[in-house]
């Protein structure tokens, strides 16, 4: 079975949830001597993928150049897309594949694919349900519903998300979506250049609109001020922005509140050390960090609402949504109880064994190999 895998997350992702998923799943799938794995790009700046055995010898040829023009100041993004999309269109279009796997929602690949099996990874649907957090939800939700209608078969990636496909479009047949879950492939080996303090909680990746950051700050920010040695550490998500430093002065936080980037083998570090993983965000379509937290022996809070408690399930520490008090209070209860904490790291990492890429990996062939019976 030849399986084509398209760029579209990797031109824009150089860390994120959908690039490793593809990654670790392809990585997977590579291994076997039944399936072999297309990957026609000429460049990414994808961590994952460029440490990954899909990175073929022509790629780091190729990306070494245009990496050599990026480093000169020469903005490449525009150029690598269409590279990527073209040399994308070029195999394609041999029609020498036996399925499709876009792996974003722009439908570009369908003027060249001839009604070759294509399968759609749905990751959420947090356009259509909180459209007021991005300035393209409209067009996103346009070619996501486009590609759920035509897709042969459609992955997602939770029960919710699937729930919420068929809420949001009832005419789409439920019986073309199967929910395969994530894994998680991270290390929590100890690496002893990671400056961190003794005593934080965790905020891990973006921070921006439905993550819901402001509302962990305001919820933690009495007990930071109660426990000078306490401090908030987010981990990636970029350097604060103007405002941000601005509502950080305006808490007298600015010195307990500290962002820090990280090599990928260095997160597990960060999930270990921390007293506790705080995941506020309003929607998730799975929520890998809840899994890497739980397999790093940190017990995690998060909101008893969308793909959660069917990650977590009583693994979880849950704090009722738009209830700041409470969210302040979960993380209190594991700051001052040792043995709760305890309880939980336990739970995590039963919870944890049900969620391995392997498992990802066979279920995902299944659905390429339904897919391309149907052609």
């Amino acid at each position: 079975m030849k399986l084509i895998l398209d760029s579209q997350a990797f031109n824009y992702q150089k860390y994120g949830g959908v690039s490793r998923y593809y990654t670790e799943i392809f990585s997977l799938l590579q291994k076997n001597e039944s399936v072999e794995v297309e990957t026609p790009w000429f460049f990414t700046k994808n961590i994952y993928y460029k440490e990954s055995s899909l990175f073929n010898k022509k790629q780091k040829q190729k990306t070494f150049w245009l990496g050599l023009l990026s480093s000169f100041g020469i903005s490449i993004r525009k150029k690598s897309q269409k590279l990527n999309f073209s040399e994308t269109k070029k195999i394609a279009s041999e029609y020498n594949f036996d399925v499709f796997i876009p792996t974003y929602y722009d439908p570009y690949f369908l003027d060249f694919i001839n009604e070759k099996p294509f399968v759609l990874t749905v990751y959420d649907m947090i356009h259509e349900l909180l459209p007021q957090y991005f300035s393209d939800g409209e067009k996103v939700k346009a070619n996501k519903l486009l590609l759920i209608e035509k897709a042969t078969r459609i992955i997602a990636v939770s029960q919710n998300t699937k729930k919420d496909i068929l809420k949001l479009y009832p005419h789409i047949d439920a019986s073309k979506i199967d929910v395969i879950y994530h894994g998680t492939s991270i290390k929590t080996t100890e690496n002893k250049s990671i400056d961190l303090p003794a005593h934080y909680i965790l905020y891990v990746g973006s921070r921006a609109n439905y993550k819901n950051f402001n509302f962990l700050l305001e919820s933690a920010k009495e007990l930071l001020k109660k426990d000078p040695n306490l401090y908030l550490v987010c981990a990636g998500g970029g350097g604060f922005t103007k405002e941000e430093k601005e509502l950080l002065k305006s808490l007298e936080l600015e010195n307990q509140i500290i962002q820090k980037d990280f090599e990928e083998s260095e997160l597990g570090q960060f999930y270990k050390k921390a007293k506790c993983f705080v995941f506020p965000s309003l929607y998730e379509g799975f929520g890998i960090p809840v899994l890497e937290s739980m397999a790093s022996g940190c017990p995690v809070v998060l909101g008893n609402h969308s793909s959660f408690p069917e990650v977590a399930e009583n693994a979880g520490v849950y704090f009722k949504m738009d209830d700041k008090e409470d969210l302040k209070r979960k993380i209190e209860e594991l700051l001052e109880n040792d043995t709760l904490r305890n309880e939980f790291i336990v739970k995590g990492f039963e919870q944890v064994k049900k969620f391995t890429w392997q498992n990802a990996a066979e279920q995902c062939l299944d659905v390429y190999k339904k897919a391309a019976s149907k052609k």
